[in-house]
């Protein structure tokens, strides 16, 4: 199993950014994915998930309305498109999958929303 994130970078506040999850060495499209992030100094935060079939979307607080994750089966690929980035949505960002009951992570993209 592999999950690469990308489309981390740096970003003004009010910005927008969209991050990408590759994923191989599994069924895509029987898994369920998940986005967290870390920021410095903080345990690591669930921020969105999607059902396999793309039906069914869930965000965290701190990003509900202003993030928007989403799938694309045929590319093995999950994405994040991310808007009025603020400050404290700075963080590593990490895509997850469970895999046969394993808990699987990228390495991770760094978000950094400054002006």
């Amino acid at each position: 199993v592999q999950l690469v994130e990308s489309g981390g970078g740096l970003v003004q506040p009010g910005g927008s950014l969209k991050l990408s999850c590759a994923a191989s060495g599994f069924t895509f499209s029987s898994a369920e994915m998940r986005w967290y992030r870390q920021a410095p100094g903080k345990e690591r935060e669930w921020v969105a998930a999607i059902l396999s079939t793309g039906s069914s979307t869930g965000y965290g607080d701190s990003v509900k309305g202003r993030f928007t994750i989403s799938r694309d089966n045929a590319k093995n690929t999950m994405y994040l498109q991310m808007n009025s980035l603020l400050p404290e949505d700075t963080a590593v960002y990490y895509c997850y999958a469970q895999v046969s009951v394993e808990d699987y992570w990228g390495k991770g993209t760094l978000v950094t929303v400054s002006s």
